[in-house]
């Protein structure tokens, strides 16, 4: 993606999608030998019909985009766009990255958008670290940053056309907690980096756990210092047909996705460097 390795473990071979979450990238950057902004990272590039979402865990991200918005977010930060009918947008590392020894590591997650909302006017959403709430486990350990939807009877600042619940998650060693699952959500955990089990059964890093919907509690410990992201949505059940950067509910919808965005219609975006 964009000329740099990412790890992907929604889709594959065994697992085609999990509805209503499309695809999810997770990627480690390094631009120390890197010396200009406007050739790193995504350059301009459409979105029609999905929420394309990024945590930040390291580094930063910088986001521009057909709106008008221009806007850097960094590590502990979220960027959620609400693409609708259409929006063109880049992804660059910050300036200051440039060159640099610290790296960019973050999560992007396409998040599926039901049909009655696809031809919404989009929307961008660059939330700081700041302006995320954190739960914290009784132990003292956890670290919940409840980005988005509702858990442990605290609400996210981001809003979403699908109904998902999302949270950021930083654990140190010893850590122990309990999650809710949503009834009829399916759920995920991603675990970034360090070791712990769910329910007893072990999770390395660059690993992806999968719940059934049945709306349980697990139970979750580290055994490293380990960072993580947990996600659960209502499924959308819909026909869903995608091309590249375009998830429609038809063919005819994806034909005319791509003609408006030759055409212009999803709007121009010139980066300012």
């Amino acid at each position: 993606m964009g000329g740099f390795l990412v790890r992907q473990p929604l889709p594959t071979r065994e697992l085609r999608d999990l509805n209503p979450f499309l695809l999810l990238h997770h990627a480690v950057v390094s631009y120390k030998d890197a010396t200009r902004a406007d050739q790193s990272g995504v350059g301009p590039h459409p979105h029609r019909g999905f929420s394309p979402v990024s945590f930040v865990f390291k580094g930063g991200v910088h986001h521009r985009d057909s709106l008008g918005n221009n806007s850097v977010v960094y590590e502990g930060g979220v960027q959620w766009i609400n693409s609708g009918k259409g929006i063109i947008h880049s992804e660059r590392p910050p300036e200051e990255l440039i060159g640099s020894e610290q790296e960019q590591e973050f999560i992007q997650l396409w998040v599926n958008t039901p049909a009655a909302f696809k031809m919404n006017e989009p929307t961008y959403q660059g939330v700081s670290k700041n302006e995320i709430p954190i739960v914290t486990s009784s132990d003292k350990r956890i670290e919940f940053a409840i980005v988005a939807g509702e858990q442990f009877g605290t609400t996210g600042p981001v809003t979403s056309n699908t109904e998902v619940n999302a949270m950021m998650l930083t654990m140190q060693k010893e850590g122990v907690s309990q999650i809710e699952i949503q009834k009829g959500h399916v759920a995920f955990l991603y675990l970034l980096s360090g070791n712990i089990s769910v329910n007893d059964e072990t999770i390395e890093e660059k690993n992806m756990i999968v719940f059934e919907n049945e709306g349980d509690v697990f139970e979750l410990k580290a055994f490293q210092n380990s960072t993580g992201l947990f996600v659960s949505g209502a499924p959308i059940d819909e026909p869903i047909e995608t091309y590249g950067p375009f998830v429609m509910n038809s063919q005819t919808e994806i034909m005319k996705a791509i003609q408006d965005a030759q055409n212009g219609k999803m709007g121009v975006l010139v980066e300012d460097f």
